[in-house]
């Protein structure tokens, strides 16, 4: 082999340090066994990997490669260690998962609840990424399963489409906008609006948008959640962007109107992305199948959308019953 754990560890606090050393003292090594051991990869790789200089050593480019590649080796150990952890804790399954801001404050909760109920055993990591640092996590390792809106690129990787995600104004009932149709997102770009916070997903691509018009988004607020965000909107604080299912949630509560938004990009593909489908451990495969069988069920915003019309209209229907039967006894 041409390294063992021991090495790894070694060149990576040596990158860290800058010194051989401090490096020696950490790892209780003498410094001529660092010596040594960095000598003995740089003959098992044929190339330098340090630079050694009066105020310490530096990395070659070679060294670089190999740092990249110990950091992601070292991640993958600390990953083996946990999930074999998991097994002393009465736990035989872990998934990773990256995700968009809709995925992980709108429909991932209730199906990661509904999925953990009937796998007692199984934890879930899910954190909220950027599109680019979703697909960066999958490629790495160190994401079992990214969760995307939008065109996929990512080279080398497995991409499931599983539902469709729908993007809206949302305004409040006496806003000039209020009574649209639908109207295309750059004719709202003259109204103050209320935004995520800077690393959510959807900021990010409304700003990429805007940018490309040569145009700026007039930001009026910033917040954590869409309920807090709706929450602004409804008191005419600004106008937002949002999930349409966000919106038709809220709508239920909150003072909201609706406008489409008559942008191609505003509907956009869901998807899975995976290293290798194949290679996924059973609990993350069982847990892809579980997402597509839930999302086919209605949870994506189109079929929200019918399930909240459907239940205002039976609401409508009991009250006119209530209505009609009070009258009769009067």
């Amino acid at each position: 082999m041409l390294f063992d754990l021991t090495d790894l560890r070694l060149f990576i606090l040596i990158a860290e340090l800058n010194s051989l050393t401090r490096s020696a003292e950490r790892m209780n090594l003498s410094l001529a066994a660092t010596s040594n051991r960095i000598k003995e990869l740089e003959s098992r790789f044929g190339t330098r990997l340090l630079y050694r200089e009066s105020k310490g050593v530096q990395l070659t480019p070679a060294g670089h490669t190999l740092l990249h590649h110990a950091q992601l080796f070292m991640q993958q150990v600390e990953h083996l260690k946990s999930d074999m952890q998991q097994y002393n804790n009465g736990i035989k399954g872990y998934i990773r998962i990256f995700a968009n801001t809709t995925a992980v404050t709108e429909f991932m909760p209730e199906i990661l609840g509904k999925f953990l109920a009937i796998h007692p055993q199984v934890n879930v990591a899910l954190e909220e990424r950027l599109n680019h640092d979703i697909l960066r996590g999958i490629q790495e390792g160190t994401a079992d399963i990214g969760i995307v809106a939008g065109p996929v690129q990512g080279e080398g990787l497995q991409i499931l489409n599983f539902s469709t995600d729908r993007l809206v104004l949302a305004t409040a009932l006496e806003h000039p906008l209020a009574g649209a149709g639908s109207i295309p997102f750059l004719d709202t770009l003259e109204y103050e609006h209320i935004g995520l916070h800077e690393g959510s997903t959807l900021h990010h691509f409304l700003n990429k948008i805007v940018s490309e018009h040569g145009q700026r988004l007039k930001l009026r607020i910033q917040v954590r959640s869409f309920e807090a965000m709706c929450r602004m909107i409804e008191t005419n604080v600004g106008i937002g962007i949002v999930p349409r299912s966000a919106a038709q949630r809220h709508q239920q509560t909150m003072q909201l109107a609706v406008v489409e938004l008559s942008d191609p990009w505003s509907v956009r593909e869901r998807s899975m992305v995976f290293q290798n489908i194949d290679t996924l451990s059973p609990h993350a495969r069982n847990l892809v199948d579980f997402i597509r069988e839930q999302m086919s069920q209605g949870t994506d915003d189109d079929k929200v959308v019918l399930l909240n019309t459907e239940k205002a209209e039976k609401t409508e229907g009991t009250e006119k019953k209530s209505a009609a039967r009070q009258k009769k006894t009067a």
